[in-house]
């Protein structure tokens, strides 16, 4: 059965096809070589059909000791070298494959393709030659000399490879080109030329083969005569875009730079010009006139050049547009040449005009907005997102913090709940590890401890180092009086990435004093009151309850009382939490809450 079963995995595709032109052994093999040949080649085929590799590789290897001459256990073995990134034993082996079988065209351009990935074009040349020689109706592989022929500067070979497609396909405008350029690159400017003009003769109704004649009299310096070609096309139709474009290289050319501007910027407006040409003309207009860098008063090097090129934007802005590719554009340049935030701004609008759903844009103008401290156009901006792209995470994300800093907690966290559900495997792990961090923080300011905790283990999923979560994980934990030992590990990490954190240090002092380590406790407490001249009325709290189990009694009430003072200013200095407060400076003594 096994054997049946490897047969049938064997007649497909290349390995069918490779084993059909191969011989299966050497005629000096004994019959019993033979034999083990063909059952470990055949499990060979069974383990890589079944993507076991390493065991094919082995029997594979086992087969070539058998049978050293096995053609195709060779060619099997280079594809697994070249996987291995063994460069010299791909070659090796598919060179040894196609040595004994020159017949088989699978390794024959196998071995090309593999001197090709090597860089030994001449090598791979005279593969894909032997290929040619047996079958030269192989437009395919002619095709592929044309370009190793050019590449390498053979281009009489490379116009017989071009000529020899045309025999099999018929002459046609990509390869006419073709060769039309390698005639030029050879010198030979009167071939250049005959070659667009009989393409041109052709097919005389279509002015499109006209301008190209003109264009190949143009490259190979028949100026005047190539002028006349293009005045002949629009003298016939006035408005053809591709002679007009051809006029501009032909002004440029002979310096007349005012007609060649004037040219450019009709076809640019005019309304049967492509669209894909506009912003092709745009984008080379865009990175001439930033040839150099910007000067100190904002403008690129040459502002004359940037004036015409955003005045051109806005014109060609005015057109109906297909898509939002030119607005963006022009976005983009603007940002280049430092133009003014507001002036960027409108353009980004101008994108959201044309493509609602343009979330680069739309992050753009959130940016601005956050950079301005403007919480309320963050949220709408959001907020308008959030019904064009409803997957984008980023959109939640500030959303959620904006009303976070207007302390909106409930609509804060109802954001950020509902951007849980677009975070996916492929969503930023860092964005998503945020995301699940600030979650956290306000599920812990509504009193959500254990769905707290829960996005605090989802953050660290996301990103192990987000120093951030660790710190507030740590410190629910210790307000929990939970896992302390945990807590203190994650905490310590915090402070070691920032030493000089007050928050963090406040939360691993909290965390020593909760472990009764109090001695340790008062030493990081008194880091962190260097580090934070401002102190928050939970900090002060803490001060005061570590410096009293040390001792200090006297000093524990001071912190104390200025906690009270502050604590109409921190929201988690509770009705409670201030009452428990009240009554440690009343009866001077620590209260456990």
């Amino acid at each position: 059965m096994k054997k049946i079963l490897c047969i049938v995995l064997m007649m497909t595709g290349w390995t069918m096809t490779c084993l059909a032109q191969s011989p299966s052994h050497d005629a000096q093999l004994s019959v019993s070589d033979a034999q083990r040949y063909d059952a470990f080649f055949l499990d060979a085929i069974c383990e890589r059909q079944k993507g076991n590799h390493d065991a094919a590789f082995d029997l594979l290897r086992h087969c070539v000791e058998i049978n050293p001459n096995a053609s195709e256990a060779y060619y099997f073995l280079s594809h697994y070298y070249r996987i291995d990134h063994n460069r010299e034993k791909a070659l090796e082996y598919m060179k040894r494959a196609y040595e004994l079988s020159p017949d088989n065209d699978i390794f024959a351009e196998t071995l090309a393709q593999t001197y090709l990935s090597q860089q030994q074009y001449n090598e791979a040349i005279g593969v894909y030659e032997e290929l040619i020689a047996r079958d030269n109706s192989r437009d395919d592989i002619q095709a592929v000399l044309y370009e190793l022929y050019q590449n390498t500067g053979q281009y009489e070979k490379a116009v017989k490879a071009l000529e020899q497609v045309e025999l099999i396909n018929g002459k046609s405008e990509r390869l006419t080109q073709a060769k039309s350029e390698l005639y030029t690159q050879m010198g030979n400017r009167e071939a250049a030329i005959a070659e667009m003009k009989a393409l041109a003769d052709q097919y005389p109704n279509d002015l499109n083969y006209l301008v190209m004649y003109g264009d190949a009299l143009l490259q190979n310096d028949e100026v005047e005569k190539a002028h006349q070609v293009y005045q002949d096309v629009l003298r016939q139709e006035p408005d053809h875009i591709g002679a007009m474009l051809s006029m501009v290289n032909y002004y440029t050319l002979t310096g007349n730079t005012d007609a060649a501007e004037r040219t450019s910027e009709r076809v640019l407006l005019h309304p049967k010009t492509p669209q894909e040409t506009r912003i092709e003309m745009l984008r080379n207009e865009a990175m001439q006139s930033l040839g150099g860098a910007p000067t100190q008063d904002g403008h690129a090097v040459g502002g004359t050049d940037s004036v015409r090129v955003l005045n051109h934007f806005r014109q060609v802005l005015q057109l109906p547009q297909e898509d939002a590719e030119i607005a963006s554009m022009c976005a983009a340049y603007m940002k280049l040449i430092n133009m003014p935030q507001d002036s960027l701004n409108a353009m980004n609008y101008k994108v959201l005009e044309i493509e609602p759903d343009n979330s680069y844009a739309r992050l753009q103008l959130v940016a601005d907005a956050w950079s301005r401290e403007d919480m309320p156009k963050v949220i709408t901006l959001c907020s308008d997102a959030r019904r064009y792209n409803p997957e984008e995470m980023s959109f939640y994300y500030y959303q959620g913090f904006a009303y976070y800093r207007q302390d909106d907690l409930d609509n804060a966290l109802s954001a950020f709940q509902n951007g849980v559900s677009v975070i996916t495997e492929e969503s930023n792990p860092m964005l998503a590890s945020d995301f699940y961090a600030l979650l956290g923080h306000l599920l812990h300011k509504k009193g959500l401890e254990e769905e707290a905790l829960a996005a605090c283990d989802s953050c660290l999923q996301y990103n192990p180092d987000n120093i951030g979560c660790l710190n507030d994980y740590a410190y629910y934990l210790s307000e929990r009086n939970e896992e302390l030992e945990k807590a203190e590990r994650m905490s310590y990490r915090a402070i070691m990435a920032e030493p000089k954190n007050a928050a963090y240090l406040d939360t691993y002092a909290w965390i020593l004093f909760r472990l009764e380590r109090y001695a340790e406790a008062k030493i990081y407490m008194d880091q962190t009151l260097q580090c934070d001249p401002e102190p928050s009325a939970v900090l002060l709290e803490h001060a005061g309850d570590i410096y009293f189990h040390t001792g200090d009694k006297t000093e524990a009430l001071d912190f104390w009382r200025m906690a009270l003072e502050k604590s109409s200013n921190d929201s988690e200095i509770t009705g409670k939490r201030k009452t428990l407060l009240q009554k440690k400076i009343k009866l001077k003594k620590y209260i456990k809450q």
